[in-house]
């Protein structure tokens, strides 16, 4: 009866291993698609041996769903999600900044953009006054020539501000998703080390990687594994996000009108990279501020150099000529500041000393400006061409970059799914041989329940109820 009672119980164990198994099989087909999900697999282990009387007899099997996980690879994912993120951030704002100059992957000429445009018909006006001084209307066409140079650095300089004025709301929005997260984070911590500190926690620890892999794409993390299977993630700079069950929020401040990070009460702006977050910083405040200098330079240093030059000619009173751009006292912001100071055609000194209104010999000297090295020492035009050149090598290097991120991105995450996503055919495989197994299971036990009537109706064929 021992031995009969063994053989089915043996049989039953059987049974419910593989119908575990059957169930974890449905569960990996039902979420082939669920974001995060990593696939599981089912390991059988014989239950330890009873010896009795000098003998040994197995007591059936057991089943054990293990996810399928590389922590290593996890991290390595995780890792370039935030390299390539920051590259992507990068690429796109510079995008931005191209756009305002008018420049694309196939139109980078300085001379075709808007402020190209401005600036050489405005010495062309100043070359037609040498032909005809005392005219007014052609006065007149450098004045507007004028306005229309100053419009384009103040349209240039306004359109910069508001690509720097976007990344402040990137940068905001990008901590109020860091802070979300970190608190999903520690909330699922809290829930893993309570209910599964020393083995894996499946769904939880699937939910918390997902969460992770979100936030690595906002900022750079660095990951380390405590007791109780609970994680620390800091960012790159060391600031603590998520401790155990306890998340730390970050915190924005504005500095000078610019948002600056805030972590424990300090400003961690300058040491955050990573991520959206990361990208949108190196953008503001890396790229950004060159840019605009260059800008405000070529509008302080052509102004400077026109003002300097009429001054010293004649206007059409015969008077000494004044200023025909207001400047402000610095480079700093002169692009956005700058304008034409005089609505009077006269106001243009085209005649030199000792000559009458219809001279041109100042006309003359202020045409030759265009030609002159009066901009960084180059001329304004070639400065405008060096600059422009710059923002198109810089956004073509970043897409680059990012195109190859975005490779080794894929590659690693080609790999991790290979290991821990679900495969149908594999899964259809398995179908089929548990559900063999759990036939076979059954077909033992029948057979068992068989030697038991037997038994119990001492070999009467007959129906035991």
């Amino acid at each position: 009866m021992g031995t009969i009672t063994s053989l089915m119980d043996i049989a039953r164990q059987a049974l419910m291993a593989d119908q575990e198994a059957l169930n974890v099989t449905s569960n990996n087909v039902a979420n082939q698609n669920t974001a995060g999900y990593t696939r599981e697999v089912v390991s059988f282990q014989a239950v330890d041996e009873v010896t009795l009387s000098g003998g040994s007899f197995g007591d059936g099997v057991t089943a054990t769903a293990t996810s399928q996980r590389d922590r290593v690879l996890e991290q390595q994912v995780q890792q370039q999600t935030q390299v390539q993120a920051q590259s992507s951030a990068l690429e796109s704002a510079l995008q931005q900044i191209q756009n305002v100059f008018g420049l694309s992957s196939t139109a980078t000429s300085a001379s075709s953009t808007d402020l190209g445009t401005a600036l050489n018909s405005f010495f062309s006006s100043l070359s037609s006054l040498t032909s005809n001084p005392s005219d007014t209307s052609t006065r007149q066409n450098v004045l507007s020539a004028a306005n229309t140079l100053a419009s384009a650095f103040n349209s240039a300089s306004s359109q910069l501000a508001q690509v720097s004025s976007d990344l402040n709301q990137q940068a905001s929005g990008d901590v109020s998703q860091v802070n979300s997260l970190t608190a999903t984070i520690a909330s699922l911590n809290a829930q893993i080390t309570s209910l599964s500190p020393n083995s894996d926690a499946g769904t939880l620890e699937d939910q918390r990687q997902l969460a992770i892999s979100q936030l690595s794409q906002l900022v750079g993390l660095d990951q380390i594994s405590n007791q109780q299977n609970g994680i620390t993630l800091t960012t790159t700079g060391g600031a603590v996000l998520v401790s155990g069950g306890q998340s730390f929020a970050l915190g924005t401040t504005q500095v000078g009108g610019v948002t600056h990070i805030v972590a424990g009460g300090q400003d961690i702006t300058s040491t955050t990279s990573g991520g959206d977050l990361g990208g949108a910083l190196q953008a503001r405040d890396q790229m950004l501020p060159g840019y605009q200098s260059s800008l405000d330079s070529l509008a302080y240093d052509i102004g400077t150099q026109v003002d300097q030059q009429n001054a010293l000619g004649l206007d059409g009173s015969g008077n000494p000529g004044g200023t025909l751009f207001s400047l402000s006292p610095t480079s700093t912001g002169a692009a956005a500041q700058i304008q034409v100071a005089t609505t009077n055609p006269a106001a243009v000194a085209a005649a030199g000393p000792g000559e009458g209104s219809a001279g041109d010999t100042n006309a003359l000297a202020l045409a030759n400006l265009g030609t002159a090295t009066i901009a960084g020492g180059q001329t304004a035009a070639g400065f405008l061409a060096s600059f422009l050149g710059q923002i198109g090598s810089d956004t073509g290097a970043a897409a680059s970059d990012n195109t190859a991120q975005q490779a080794t991105l894929t590659q690693l995450t080609t790999q991790r799914d290979s290991l821990s996503s679900v495969s149908l055919d594999e899964e259809a495989s398995n179908l089929t041989e548990y559900q063999r197994a759990y036939q076979a299971a059954a077909q033992v036990f029948n057979i068992g329940n068989s030697i038991m009537a037997s038994a119990l109706n001492l070999g009467v064929e007959t129906t035991v109820t």
